[in-house]
């Protein structure tokens, strides 16, 4: 009956990420919208590390040799809650949003070897900008939609302390885009509207090595490489005149459009230490080329382009005592972690392109279940993305973060009759 129950939820939450709308963000007007890491909760809460991180009861969605080190059946399933402030220049506005962020179902395949499956977001469209030329003209660029990943990953010991694994995920979504202009004085206004259905796969490989060091400590070293894909962009544009509530007069154009949106090369190196079921300290360094395009979705007529991006994490965990029997807050997953990323996006201003950066400082609690190996963990952080200098809108964002871990020993024993 649990079974049965667990495997609804996972249906139910896959349904709605799949229609949910993810973002509130200015900056998801650019390419496919704003990119979303591929991390767990509790990878989130410190920092975003984990491609060096082995964990026999959690997920890892950063480095697929970390299923080897699967122990139980784990379902996971996280969300997000973010409250976003937009500045420009003296004005500000604020918005929310709340979203899934993951279904993901691992198990052990033996004890050498694991395998995972889940759905996760991959980017996401959500604006509203409102250009006003001193009241002369005004123009309304809206933006919907976005791209999920529905992906598998393995992972299995080839030596001793070392693993690697391979991952393979289908992304897929619809990307909804328009541009309403109006003139004073003009009885018409013009609205562009193109519609796009975004297809394309990607695979990963990655490896972890684990050694043993004096005085229980252990010294952990991981990679891992995203290959380069194409995406397809295939939809629909069209412009048409309209009066009153967007009542169409003329139809300007009407046609197919088509690309490719090339995601390039993302590679992840990362270290830690730690002592098991006590601490662990880590940090990543990411590096990814820049995105390209021969669609309309990445060429804006010299408004923006892509750079090379790269991303560094710090962060870990600590328990207190992990089998406390007196103190529920020793046995307690406290983590913490900060994150400093340059996306890799250039917006054009009055001078030159301006490179915009993200930056986010992260803490969290891995809370236990009844069940020894199950827990709820709670994640917390504030950021800060863009400039309010140079034309341009600066975000500063607080996320809270829910995900459930569960865990079962028993999910693929057969059951005994007596």
């Amino acid at each position: 009956m649990i079974k049965r129950f667990i495997l609804g939820i996972l249906v139910l939450s896959a349904v709605t990420i799949s229609a949910q709308r993810n973002s509130a963000s200015p900056y998801s007007y650019f390419g496919i919208g704003e990119n979303f890491e591929a991390v767990t909760v509790e990878q989130a809460s410190m920092g975003g590390i984990g491609v060096a991180l082995k964990d026999t009861h959690h997920l890892n969605f950063t480095n697929p040799a970390s299923n080897a080190d699967l122990r139980a059946a784990t379902y996971g399933i996280g969300g997000n809650m973010s409250f976003l402030t937009i500045k420009e220049g003296n004005t500000s506005q604020s918005g929310k949003s709340t979203n899934l962020r993951y279904i993901s179902l691992g198990f052990p395949l033996g004890k050498k070897a694991g395998v995972s499956v889940g759905l996760q977001p991959f980017s996401s469209v959500g604006y509203s900008l409102l250009n006003n030329q001193n009241d002369e003209e005004v123009t309304l660029f809206r933006g919907e939609g976005g791209t999920n990943k529905i992906y598998a990953s393995f992972g299995m010991y080839v030596l001793k302390g070392l693993s690697v694994g391979v991952g393979a995920g289908y992304i897929f979504g619809n990307l909804d885009n328009s541009i309403i202009n109006q003139r004073a004085d003009v009885a018409l206004g013009t609205k562009n509207e193109e519609s796009v259905n975004i297809r394309g796969g990607q695979f990963k490989l990655g490896a972890q090595y684990k050694r043993e060091l004096k005085n229980k400590l252990n010294f952990f070293t991981g990679a891992s490489i995203t290959l380069n894909s194409d995406l397809s962009a295939n939809g629909n544009e069209r412009m048409y005149s309209f009066s009153g509530q967007d009542i169409q007069r003329d139809e300007l154009f009407n046609r197919t459009v088509s690309g490719d949106i090339n995601i390039p090369v993302k590679t992840v190196f990362g270290v830690g230490l730690g002592k098991e079921n006590k601490w662990y300290v880590g940090i990543n360094q990411q590096y990814q080329s820049a995105l390209s395009s021969n669609s309309s979705l990445i060429s804006d007529g010299g408004g923006y382009k892509y750079d090379d991006s790269n991303k560094l994490s710090i962060g870990g965990y600590y328990i207190p005592k992990v089998n406390s029997i007196s103190s529920y807050w020793d046995r307690v997953t406290y983590r913490a972690g900060l994150r400093f990323e340059d996306t890799g996006l250039l917006v054009k201003t009055t001078n030159d392109f301006t490179a915009i950066k993200d930056f986010g400082i992260n803490i969290g609690l891995g809370l236990p279940l009844p069940r020894q190996l199950s827990n709820v963990n709670i994640g917390f952080e504030y950021g800060q993305k863009g400039s309010s200098s140079s034309s341009l809108v600066k975000e500063e964002y607080f996320n809270v973060r829910l995900s459930l871990s569960l865990n079962s020993l028993k999910w693929f024993q057969k059951r005994e009759i007596d």
